[in-house]
């Protein structure tokens, strides 16, 4: 049974789960901290961002950032 392409092709790879894992852990117990401020990170969809962020540094496989259009 041939395999479709979606299934061979995955978005993320494997470093990319494991840094947003890890910064959900961090999040969890409450010690994950913004960069530019130092405030704690209680948002899920900030603690991924900060996540893929530093798997696109460690040269994982990651998509580029979205752009926001401000309308």
């Amino acid at each position: 049974m041939p395999t479709s392409k979606r299934a061979t092709s995955r978005r993320y790879g494997k470093t990319a789960g494991q840094k947003v894992a890890k910064t959900m852990h961090e999040r969890k117990h409450g010690t994950l901290r913004s960069g530019g401020s130092g405030k704690k990170v209680t948002s899920r969809e900030q603690a991924i961002a900060i996540g893929l962020s530093e798997a696109r540094r460690a040269g994982g496989k990651v998509p580029q950032k979205r752009v926001s259009r401000g309308g």
